[in-house]
C-alpha cells in the first residue's frame, strides 16, 4: 500500500510537470505537441476550446479501448494520470507568458519529458499516444519512447497548418528533448560500463578487482579461433568513475591484455540499486 501511494504521488507530480510544460511554455509560444494533447492545443488555437476539457474527453475514449489490453494496474494509474493531467492543464490555463522561442522550446521539452517520464516510470500513461505506445510495447515489444515519437510527429505535422512551419520545427525540437528526457527517466540517468577482459593473467586481475574495487567478476570459458586454445574471459560491470582505476589496474598486471568497454544504460542487482517493485 505504501509503495502504491508513492507511485500515485509520482504520477500526480508528473501530471503537474506535464501541464506546466504545456501552459507555461508551449501554448504561450504557440508550439504544438504530439498525441491527444497536441490535438487539444490545436483546437484551442483555432476554436478557443479548453485544452484540459478536450484532453480529458478524447483520452477517455482512448482509455475505453486501451483498458482491454492493458493490465488493471496500468489502467487505474492511467485513469489517475488522465484526470490529474487534464485538471492541471485546466487550472494552469493562461498562466504562462511568451518568452524567447528557443527557451520556450527547450523548457517545454524538459517539463513535458519529466512529466511523461515520472508517469511512465510509475506504471501509468498520460493517455493519447502513450496508451497506443504501451499497447504496442506489450504486444510487439516496440520501444515506448520511439513509438510515441512517431505518433507525436504525425500529429505535429497536422498542426503545421495552424501554427506555421517555423513553430512546427521548434515543436519537433521540443518533442525530441522530451523524448530524450523520457529515455533517461525510464532507463536510468547513471550509465554503467561493462568491461570484457582477455588476458593471460585473468586470475590475478579478477582477484584485484574483487579485493581493491569490491566488484564481482564473471569468468567466461572461451576458445580462441586461431590458436584453438582455451581462454578465460573476465566480465565486470562498474561505475563509469571506476573505469580509469580498472584500466590502470589491468595495465599493471598485463600490458598486453585485450580490453573492450561497453556502455550500459541501467544496472540493478547486488552492488547496484535494486528496482522498486
Amino acid at each position: 500500500m505504501n509503495h502504491t501511494g508513492k507511485e500515485i504521488t509520482l504520477i500526480i507530480i508528473g501530471s503537474l510537470f506535464f501541464a506546466l510544460g504545456v501552459n507555461w511554455f508551449a501554448i504561450p509560444n504557440e508550439l504544438g505537441e504530439g498525441g491527444v494533447t497536441g490535438i487539444s492545443m490545436t483546437l484551442y488555437y483555432v476554436l478557443g476550446w479548453s485544452p484540459g476539457l478536450t484532453n480529458f474527453i478524447m483520452n477517455g475514449f482512448l482509455l475505453a479501448i486501451g483498458y482491454k489490453v492493458l493490465n488493471k494496474r496500468v489502467t487505474w494509474y492511467t485513469m489517475i494520470a488522465i484526470f490529474f493531467t487534464s485538471l492541471f492543464i485546466h487550472l494552469t490555463e493562461g498562466m504562462g507568458n511568451s518568452v524567447d522561442i528557443m527557451l520556450g522550446t527547450v523548457f517545454a521539452g524538459v517539463f513535458i519529458g519529466i512529466g511523461l517520464g515520472l508517469v511512465l516510470r510509475s506504471g501509468g500513461t498520460t493517455g493519447g499516444s502513450t496508451i497506443i505506445a504501451r499497447m504496442l510495447n506489450q504486444h510487439f515489444g516496440w520501444g515506448v519512447s520511439t513509438t510515441m515519437f512517431v505518433f507525436d510527429i504525425l500529429v505535429v505535422i497536422g498542426s503545421a497548418f495552424v501554427i506555421g512551419i517555423e513553430n512546427t520545427m521548434y515543436t519537433g525540437i521540443s518533442i525530441y528533448i522530451s523524448t530524450k528526457i523520457l529515455d533517461y527517466l525510464i532507463d536510468g540517468f547513471d550509465t554503467r560500463k561493462a568491461v570484457t577482459i582477455i588476458s593471460e593473467n585473468t586470475d590475478e586481475i579478477a582477484k584485484k578487482v574483487s579485493d581493491e574495487m569490491d566488484r564481482g567478476v564473471t569468468i567466461i570459458n572461451a576458445r580462441g579461433h586461431y590458436s584453438n586454445e582455451a581462454k578465460d574471459i573476465l566480465y565486470v560491470v562498474i561505475n563509469k568513475q571506476e573505469l580509469f582505476l580498472l584500466k590502470k589496474m589491468i595495465q599493471r598486471v598485463d600490458e598486453k591484455a585485450f580490453v573492450v568497454v561497453h556502455d550500459v544504460r541501467d544496472v540493478f542487482g547486488e552492488g547496484f540499486t535494486f528496482p522498486k517493485t
